[in-house]
């Protein structure tokens, strides 16, 4: 049909389209920001996160083969719930990621002058910034076959820089004994969470492969495979890359390093004293930056496609390229959010504010999948619920300057939402 999605991704794609909107601005950036947060406890912090994402992951996953529409939670919402839920979920994921799609714009073009050196100011980094954000756009309104296959060349340059950086910290400092000691002997609770509210959103790229319901063979057995298998993956990745860290620079120096222009990962390779790993760690971040926009641009778009389909955005943006079989009118809608909040040029509050928005979409997603009917589930309802109230309670740790804001957005999000239903 005229607008429906081309389903070309097979399990390995999926996993890889998971990976690449997680292993970016979280493992760049934002590990560092929950270390000067939580100190060594940050070890824990990384548990805690990826255990409450499991939930959401396997609460999503089940959702997904249930329902295997483009949409993510805004689709669950409406089908399992009601639509105050569903606008509410998709109206928190675009504002959300929107946010982080920002942030990795904005870091990308950073890293970039980085690595040629170039002095610049804000305007000139901005500039570069929407240049990035362009040449990804013209890639995902190509189709979901020409951005899979970029996905992939972008994760597998990443992830080699990344190994490249766990084994020559293992070689040169041995095994990361004191951190591991340090992270249970030297903790505090309220630190600890804190930090694992900001590492959740670091985890959330796996709902990407939800969100691409309608593009992925065999939804029902490839979407919640590819889920479990990307968790797995960057649970690991990211408890060694934080081990390596702090086993080279300590915790007090690793937190510091987001207060200066490099890139934290960066200025550990450099503590090294290898020739080239830097180089090495400067590609996989941009790679890894160029891999989060992509996906985000991917997501975001599907998500607009659905809302567009039922009138709760306008319909122009339900249009498919019957060449290309791409939403490009939704593309080009979300990469103009985007390039809105890249001109802002302030990515601390909207990584923050991301995290409570994205934490309020993930507890929809639970609220969701505790709803499923008992033929459709796979698994027990306790992971919903404990989810759910993982979500909840994080959310609301962060501080009230960012959540106070984060529900005036979603009451007016509501007050569209009733209005659009009367016309």
């Amino acid at each position: 049909m005229k607008d429906e999605l081309q389903r070309s991704i097979k399990t390995p794609g999926a996993i890889l389209m998971g990976l690449g909107s997680i292993v970016g601005t979280g493992i760049f950036v934002s590990l560092a920001i929950a270390t000067q947060i939580s100190g060594s406890g940050v070890i824990i912090a990384i548990v805690i996160a990826a255990l409450l994402a499991t939930f959401n992951g396997l609460s999503s996953a089940q959702l997904a083969a249930a329902h295997p529409v483009s949409g993510g939670t805004y689709e669950y919402g409406y089908r399992f719930l009601n639509s105050w839920f569903g606008f509410t979920a998709g109206w928190m994921f675009i504002t959300a990621k929107s946010a982080s799609a920002a942030t990795a714009v904005l870091g990308c073009a950073g890293y970039l002058f980085y690595a040629f050196n170039i002095q610049s100011g804000k305007i000139w980094l901005i500039a570069a910034g929407l240049v990035i954000l362009f040449i990804m756009t013209l890639l995902v309104s190509g189709g979901i076959s020409r951005s899979n296959f970029a996905n992939k060349v972008i994760v597998s340059v990443t992830l080699t820089g990344l190994s490249a950086l766990i084994i020559t910290g293992f070689i040169l400092y041995g095994a990361p004994v004191e951190p591991i000691y340090l992270a249970i002997s030297d903790t505090s609770i309220s630190a600890i969470l804190y930090g694992s509210a900001l590492m959740f959103v670091a985890y959330t790229g796996y709902g990407r492969i939800a969100t691409l319901g309608e593009e992925v063979t065999e939804p029902k057995k490839t979407i919640p495979k590819a889920i479990i298998i990307a968790m797995l993956v960057i649970v690991i990745l990211y408890l060694l890359i934080s081990l390596t860290a702090l086993n080279v620079l300590g915790a007090d120096a690793f937190g510091k390093t987001v207060e200066g222009e490099a890139a934290p990962l960066m200025i550990v390779a450099q503590a090294m004293s290898v020739p080239y790993i830097g180089m090495v760690i400067t590609v996989a971040a941009i790679t890894a930056m160029l891999g989060v926009l992509l996906n985000l641009i991917l997501g975001l778009s599907r998500v607009l496609l659905g809302m567009a389909r039922r009138g709760d955005v306008p319909r122009i943006f339900s249009r498919i390229n019957p060449e290309s079989k791409s939403p490009v009118m939704s593309v080009l809608a979300t990469s103009v959010i985007i390039a809105f909040l890249v001109m802002s040029g302030d990515i601390v509050f909207t990584w923050s504010f991301s995290a409570f928005t994205v934490l309020i979409y993930y507890a929809i997603t639970n609220l969701s999948a505790l709803m499923l009917p008992v033929n459709l589930r796979i698994y027990p309802p306790i992971i919903p619920v404990l989810g759910l109230i993982g979500c909840l309670f994080l959310a609301f740790w962060i501080e009230p300057r960012i959540w106070i804001p984060g529900l005036i957005l979603i009451a007016i999000g509501l007050v569209w939402h009733a209005v659009a239903r009367k016309l």
